[in-house]
């Protein structure tokens, strides 16, 4: 089975679980899922593999969550999934399937326990911030 992340590259900690995942020497399928989004079928699976409520795998500090008021228990799992797939930005990210699990990688580090493959060196975040030594082992 492919490695696959639902990258958005414009997100830190997306680009920082990407990192990771190479760093295990693994190359991912990457679905920019901003411009490729799941189908609701693919979304559903796919939240159903995180074994997370769908609201844990929305991204509720963007101002659409606040607009259209999805913090509102009214919302049945069906129409916010649906509005998932009407606005992709609601997606909380990154979200990576391994042979291993499906997960929401925040903090990135939590790839780490479904990659298939150990850490090959060392690495640091983008803000600086040592996650794996020299010899591949967290720190």
């Amino acid at each position: 089975m492919t490695t696959i992340i639902y990258h958005n590259p414009k997100c830190g900690t997306s680009r920082n679980t990407l990192a990771l995942i190479r760093n295990a020497g693994i190359e991912p399928e990457i679905i920019e899922y901003l411009k490729t989004p799941p189908t609701k079928d693919e979304l559903k699976d796919l939240i159903a593999a995180t074994g997370k409520p769908v609201r844990d795998i929305m991204r509720q500090k963007e101002a659409q969550y606040t607009e259209l008021q999805l913090d509102d228990a009214k919302w049945s799992d069906d129409a916010l999934i649906d509005l998932i797939l009407e606005h992709p930005i609601l997606l909380n990210r990154p979200i990576v399937v391994t042979t291993l699990g499906t997960r929401l990688c925040r903090p990135s580090e939590e790839v780490l326990d479904i990659l298939p493959a150990p850490q090959q060196g060392a690495f640091t975040k983008e803000d600086g911030e040592r996650v794996i030594d020299e010899n591949g082992q967290r720190i």
